[in-house]
């Protein structure tokens, strides 16, 4: 897939000039990603006829992966209702808290100052709107 999708973007590159590397052109880094994208494609597909078959794998991590991949939706439901500040506070938290059981020191200061100084320099540095929630935080 990943050889078939690179081949898909150099071909719909071409109408775009690739340029020099000293002189680039607007096509030149599309066709050098979907170069990378293809050699990396073949590594794994070379790569993965000597690895064992999947159904010999057990993923004992498949409760706590999928538990994760919950949480990540239901916050990118409520960040626009809630808003980015309490949204991550309240996912770290239960990432933190719940999931990994860290000490709650540990929890609660990195789940109150990561979203704070993220939504810092995020919103305020660099001028992206964040979400705020209804009570303006």
């Amino acid at each position: 897939m990943l050889v078939a999708f690179a081949l898909y973007v150099a071909w719909a590159n071409r109408v775009y000039p690739v340029g020099t590397v000293h002189v680039p052109g607007p096509g030149f880094m599309p066709l050098a990603l979907a170069i990378f994208l293809g050699t990396m494609g073949l590594l794994i597909a070379v790569g993965g006829a000597r690895s064992r078959p999947l159904i010999e794998m057990r993923w004992t991590e498949a409760k706590r992966a999928v538990t994760i991949l919950i949480a990540a939706v239901v916050c990118v439901s409520a960040l626009e209702v809630v808003g980015y500040r309490l949204t991550m506070m309240v996912l770290l938290v239960f990432l933190m808290g719940v999931i990994e059981r860290k000490p709650p020191l540990m929890v609660a200061v990195l789940s109150i100052g990561f979203p704070l100084l993220s939504y810092y320099v995020v919103a305020d540095l660099l001028l992206v709107p964040l979400p705020r929630s209804p009570w303006g935080f």
